[in-house]
């Protein structure tokens, strides 16, 4: 079961457009598109003979090939073939199927179905597992809940005991992450290791998205250890002996490729004291453990705050498109440090977090500046609230 499902499952009910899953390699799209419709006509573009066929490109041999009682297709990688918006366009606008479309790679897919796809997509993202879907599917918890969600609904509760060791479960995702083939298997960084050598080198390096394999793979390691911090576009040029333009594009190639995303200041009203950098993340930390080759327990790692750090973070973010939240999510930091790590606001709310391991207190410049925004700080004790 995955957050996502309903929406999918929902999605023919309430619109005619295509359907477009996009996600990392092994995040999930093909277990849950074709569990959601089980009775559709499914195509793997990665199968040579399938991709023959798609890349026909003809109406009519698309209608020979499915025939007329197809209410369903499922074409998924469709990035595997030359043009998937051609070919996806022929099928909605001739054949007039329902269409599902799976993409790992976002980049090469999106620049490839902007145009000719235009108002008749909607695009739905899956990430790596939330920690609410982890502990179902390891059958640890009974339900699936937007854990971000609960902890914005209540201020200072501190979740009932449960029945197993819920820190030893959140230690393990901080070393190996939340990708749903680390259920089968556990702590393995051999088969983790091998899996980001696929995700990175097929899926980017690969498909030519990187001309400088060395500088982008020398770049990700950069960025590996940096998480947490401002990005500084002109020292990671100078040190990759590459232009800043070069980085900037790399590292837009690699938040395509659902690898790291940059989270942006929240600047509020007095711009000119708020830093205008962004800082780096990555959308799963056993990628990034992976990526500098650093499984070591968390109670004796330096790094394990920025670790919490990130995957906190990474959760909202998932909350925030899984469940149609609507927030901005930033963060907030003054030139002279003083810093909020995460900030969501709306048309009507502004909420500033801050991520401690045990305890702390929100930035007293932060509660200055913004006197009427809600304040909460929360830690590896408190932030696994359930629903009532």
């Amino acid at each position: 079961m995955r957050h996502l499902e309903q929406h999918l499952r929902s999605h023919f009910t309430k619109y005619r457009e295509i359907l477009i899953l996009l996600g990392s390699r092994q995040s999930g799209k093909t277990t849950l598109v074709t569990r959601v419709f089980p009775n559709a006509r499914y195509l793997l573009a990665d199968n040579e003979p399938v991709r023959k066929f798609l890349e026909t490109y003809d109406d009519n041999t698309y209608r020979t090939m499915l025939g007329h009682d197809q209410d369903v297709v499922i074409i998924d990688e469709i990035h595997q073939i030359s043009d998937p918006g051609r070919a996806a366009k022929i099928l909605y606008d001739s054949l007039h199927v329902k269409l599902v479309l799976t993409g790992s790679s976002s980049f090469h897919i999106k620049n490839r179905t902007i145009e000719s796809l235009a108002g008749r997509k909607i695009d739905y993202f899956l990430f790596p597992l939330t920690f609410s879907e982890y502990l179902y599917q390891q059958q640890l918890e009974k339900k699936l809940f937007y854990w971000p969600q609960s902890f914005l609904a209540v201020s200072g509760k501190v979740p009932n005991p449960r029945l197993y060791d819920f820190q030893a479960q959140l230690n393990n995702v901080l070393l190996y992450g939340l990708y749903p083939a680390m259920l089968n298997h556990p702590m393995d960084v051999k088969y983790l290791k091998n899996f980001v050598e696929s995700l990175i080198f097929k899926d980017i390096v690969d498909f030519g998205l990187i001309e400088n394999r060395k500088a982008g793979i020398d770049l990700l390691k950069l960025l590996a250890y940096q998480i947490g911090r401002l990005i500084n576009y002109a020292e990671l040029a100078e040190k990759l002996q590459i232009d800043q333009r070069t980085v900037k594009r790399y590292i837009e190639i690699f938040e395509q490729s659902f690898i790291v995303f940059r989270l942006y200041p929240f600047l509020g009203n007095k711009r000119d004291e708020i830093v205008k950098s962004p800082k780096i993340y990555f959308y799963d930390t056993g990628i990034r453990n992976s990526i500098i080759e650093d499984f070591s327990s968390i109670e004796f790692r330096s790094d394990a705050g920025s670790l919490f750090e990130n995957f906190v973070i990474s959760e909202f973010i998932k909350f925030n498109h899984y469940a149609n939240a609507g927030f901005s999510i930033n963060f907030w930091r003054t030139k002279s440090g003083s810093e909020v790590d995460i900030v969501l606001s709306n048309r009507d709310t502004i909420v500033g977090i801050e991520i401690k391991g045990t305890k702390g207190k929100i930035s007293q410049a932060f509660s200055n500046r913004f006197p009427d925004a809600e304040k909460r700080v929360l830690t590896r004790e408190n932030f696994f609230i359930s629903p009532e």
